[in-house]
């Protein structure tokens, strides 16, 4: 079992930047892969961006490249996702997930509770 809280969203301008953490717990080894996703009002939930506990590597969806990165502190167990240049179309509530790999993470990963952001114009 791996537990999974996020932390960090709040409001902010356009243009401005929030630090969301993904602090997990549990049997962390067993999730090799954790992600971020958002669901915004009336929207479906999209894939924002991913990284792996071993070597560190990423992807993201196109939307946020350039803007966010996610990183990873292997010590304390714990992913962020930094968002910069943040657009009102950035609004939504966040989750972080683990799993084995991205293609699994939607239906047989762990799930936090979500964080809101909220940006203004």
């Amino acid at each position: 079992q791996v537990q999974l809280v996020e932390s960090g969203g709040g409001s902010v301008q356009a243009g401005g930047s929030l630090r969301l953490s993904c602090a997990a717990s549990g049997r962390t080894f067993s999730t090799p892969v954790v992600g971020w996703f958002r669901r915004a009002p009336g929207k479906e939930r999209e894939f924002v961006a991913s990284i792996k506990w071993s070597g560190g590597s990423t992807n993201y969806a196109d939307s946020v490249k350039g803007r966010f990165t996610i990183s990873r502190d292997n010590g304390k167990n714990t992913v962020y996702l930094q968002m910069n240049s943040l657009k009102p179309e950035d609004t939504a509530v966040y989750y972080c997930a683990a799993s084995t790999s991205i293609a699994t993470m939607t239906a047989g990963g762990f799930w936090g509770q979500g964080t809101q952001v909220t940006v203004s114009s």
